[in-house]
């Protein structure tokens, strides 16, 4: 039987005319958000959109910040409202903080387990509900691929193919959604929150069974730090150990007594905030500019240059420390304890290695016919270039990305390293490289390495998906650096 020509039907009207398939994918992709939408709408609201949303109301007149702000605080009361339903994965639901009775026995744990089995198994569970969700996501392209695409065959079918076969990318993609994985739901996959261990410990308590009374005792979460504190040889509570209140700690604690892991977790937030803001800054000026480019070239593409050599030619090491230190008293240095400073910074002084990336293809695609074509039938330049020739260098500059990402990671955790960056209590890994190093040869080894090692790991693993990418796209340039596929794309 000949396939169904679709050609000329819009995707809604493929839905339409089959709406089988896509209704049971539909089905199932909601259920598994909604399983866990309260947990998604905290990541959601977890950002500081207050820090921006005020002085923008404060600026604007009244006739205008009134009704603006009326249709904020409706999205907030929804976003807050969202973010109190009750989760599948909710840490409730498996709880791992307890204390042990005289008898060996285990209270106010999941099934009586220990603590340690009990958030093991917690984090167990979040991964295979978020590795699920990704294979589901996969299956939505394979029936989009098998029952709404007009064409049998396109390119992007062998790119796909060959990141799925590419052993070095497909580390690098896991060790990315590992990552995202932690910082969507660091609340879940930590042993305890940041708000109770890190943030306000002595508004939160902790109970423990003290053998000195035979009773069960009430602490506040702070004092139980104190007592839990990793000094170096003198006092250690390291990978995998429990602390005097019967608390787990998977990567042991921190000098001040604060679970590692915990803070880790939260950690990975304010990086991967930090990174994808900063990549959609850069991102957006790097594609602009280099469409504009691509079709006005002359006095343009020479402006845009000279720009582009005048930011590379500054010590951006210095700017960085200058901008970071100058904006510190600024309302803009309170988002997420001054994370946004540096989103901001990366992302002004990121965009000319992306542009630089993508401005090579962008002269080659926008020399092909049927760009000529369509601007011969008076198609705007606007619609020009973000049809016919924005597609084709996306995935240039998602390697660029890709790979840029780590960049950013190192450098936030270098200068919260010196003490510029991400300031506390907010977490940050190389906040904690630093407070540790002082006990590096010490029993309390774990402090630094165990932050390092994660960045090291993860900044590989940014680098390894973007090699992925690269060889995906062109396999002509595997095992060529990216800066080959740049020229093969276009000579920039």
């Amino acid at each position: 039987m000949a396939a169904t020509d679709y050609s000329d039907q819009p995707l809604a009207d493929r839905i339409k005319a089959n709406p089988r398939p896509a209704a049971i994918w539909a089905g199932v992709f909601v259920a598994l958000i909604a399983l866990e939408l309260g947990a998604l709408a905290g990541f959601v609201m977890a950002l500081p959109y207050d820090v921006i949303t005020e002085p923008l109301l404060g600026a604007l007149p009244s006739v205008i910040s009134g009704p603006l702000g009326g249709v904020l605080g409706v999205v907030a009361d929804a976003g807050a409202a969202v973010d109190g339903l009750p989760t599948l994965l909710d840490r409730s639901v498996i709880p791992n903080q307890g204390y042990q009775m005289p008898d060996g026995s285990w209270e106010n744990t999941f099934l009586g387990l220990s603590p340690a089995f009990a958030w093991a198994l917690r984090l167990v569970v979040v991964y295979a509900y978020a590795f699920f969700v990704l294979y589901w996501v996969w299956r939505g392209y394979l029936v989009f691929r098998e029952h709404y695409r007009y064409a049998a065959w396109t390119p992007t079918d062998d790119m796909i193919d060959r990141l799925r076969g590419h052993s070095w990318g497909t580390f690098g993609l896991v060790v990315v959604f590992l990552f995202i994985v932690m910082a969507i739901f660091a609340p879940t996959v930590s042993p305890t929150t940041a708000n109770a261990n890190i943030e306000n410990p002595y508004s939160h308590q902790v109970q423990y069974y003290d053998e000195a009374s035979g009773s069960v005792q009430t602490v506040t979460v702070g004092a139980a730090n104190i007592a839990s504190k990793s000094q170096g040889d003198s006092q250690n509570f390291g990978i995998g150990s429990y602390d005097p209140h019967d608390r787990f700690h998977p990567f042991g604690t921190l000098i001040s007594g604060k679970d590692l892991f915990t803070f880790m977790a939260y950690g990975a937030r304010v990086s991967l905030f930090i990174g994808l803001v900063a990549i959609t800054i850069a991102g957006g000026i790097a594609v602009s500019l280099a469409l504009m480019s691509a079709y006005y070239k002359g006095v343009f593409d020479l402006a845009t240059v000279l720009v582009s050599d005048s930011f590379q030619a500054m010590p951006q090491l210095l700017v960085l420390i200058m901008l970071s230190v100058a904006l510190g008293d600024t309302w803009i240095s309170e988002i997420y304890s001054g994370a946004f400073v540096l989103a901001l910074i990366f992302g002004i002084w990121g965009w000319t290695g992306l542009w630089r990336a993508v401005r090579g293809p962008a002269f080659q695609t926008v020399e092909n016919e049927w760009v000529d074509a369509a601007e011969s039938f008076g198609e705007r330049a606007d619609v020009l270039m973000r049809k016919h020739v924005a597609p084709y260098i996306v995935g240039y500059l998602l390697i660029y990305a890709s790979m840029s990402m780590g960049g950013y990671m190192i450098a936030t955790a270098g200068l919260s390293y010196i003490g510029i960056g991400v300031q506390p209590p907010t977490p940050e890994w190389g906040r904690a490289v630093s407070v540790g190093q002082n006990y590096i040869i010490s029993d309390s080894w774990h402090i630094s390495v165990l932050p390092g090692l994660a960045i090291t790991t993860v900044v590989v693993g940014f680098n390894a998906l973007g090699d992925g990418i690269r060889d995906a796209i062109d396999p002509q340039s595997e095992g060529g650096s990216a800066d080959e596929v740049a020229a093969t794309g276009g000579g920039a």
